[in-house]
């Protein structure tokens, strides 16, 4: 479930994509030097979003670099720094690391298995430096797990669940935003989690694993249905985002938060309309 939470390149200005970019590679280069080449692997979108939220919220003093490396070798690139996007860093790892575990259990796939002892060192830095959030994953696997035997078909339960994670995982520390900060994770977490069983039905009817949306496929206004939930989700993000006294990045945010958090859920309809017309 990584991906969904990115830039819509077409609509940011040049100077705010390339301050994205910065932070992306920002929480690349603290997953390297803090969790090696295997660690920088596990990069992903999602927390670069997280990263450049907490900069804006707490105005951090970002370090600004240019820097060569692996995908840009000639050319320098700028590279922006802080405590949040180490804090991104590791968030990365711990979703990753349960992620490849998950993967195993459901698939027993021996790739995400072997992946995952390859991060475990990683796993436990960032379990020992960030304890609630390191349970509140652990409390997540154990409740979705039990919503899968139980192949419920509540939609909101098991969107739910992932929601509350990414609350926890959204609050940097207990403090007058957190309230907000949890409400802003716990509705994009629901957008993640149905927007990827939006995804994978096809893959998941074949398989046979839990996708509570195969409960309402085949009813009237499937689609319609699917895009008024994914469109109150982010709308109840969007209200608990503008309480937030955020200044520096507000566009790069907004970007995420009204349009690019909607591109893979353009791709995936446009792909299922042009398979309905074949």
């Amino acid at each position: 479930m990584f991906g969904y939470v990115t830039v819509n390149k077409e609509e940011l200005k040049l100077k705010d994509f390339q301050r994205y970019q910065g932070y992306y590679c920002g929480v690349c280069q603290e997953l390297k030097e803090r969790y090696g080449q295997t660690g920088r692997m596990t990069l992903t979108f999602d927390m670069t979003f997280l990263a450049i939220l907490l900069s804006g919220l707490y105005e951090d003093t970002t370090k600004e670099e240019m820097r060569f490396c692996g995908v840009h070798p000639t050319k320098k690139h700028l590279c922006l720094r802080n405590e949040f996007t180490a804090y991104g860093a590791a968030m990365n790892i711990l979703s990753a690391y349960y992620n490849l575990l998950d993967d195993w259990q459901d698939e027993h796939s021996y790739k995400s298995y072997t992946a995952a002892k390859l991060l475990r060192r990683s796993f436990k830095k960032v379990e020992a430096q960030y304890p609630r959030q390191t349970q509140a994953m652990k409390n997540y696997l154990k409740k979705i797990h039990a919503c899968e035997q139980e192949n419920s078909k509540d939609l909101d339960l098991a969107a739910g669940l992932t929601g509350e994670l990414l609350g926890e995982l959204y609050v940097y520390k207990e403090d007058i935003w957190s309230e907000d900060l949890r409400a802003l994770g716990f509705f994009i977490g629901k957008f993640i989690y149905l927007m990827d069983a939006y995804e994978d039905r096809k893959k998941d009817e074949k398989t046979g694993n839990y996708n509570p949306l195969l409960f309402l496929e085949g009813s009237p206004d499937f689609d319609k249905t699917v895009e008024s939930i994914l469109t109150m989700m982010m709308a109840e993000a969007a209200k608990a985002f503008e309480k937030l006294p955020i200044i520096e990045n507000v566009d790069i945010l907004r970007n995420i938060l009204y349009i690019g958090i909607w591109v893979k859920y353009d791709h995936a309809k446009k792909k299922a309309e042009g398979k309905q017309e074949k």
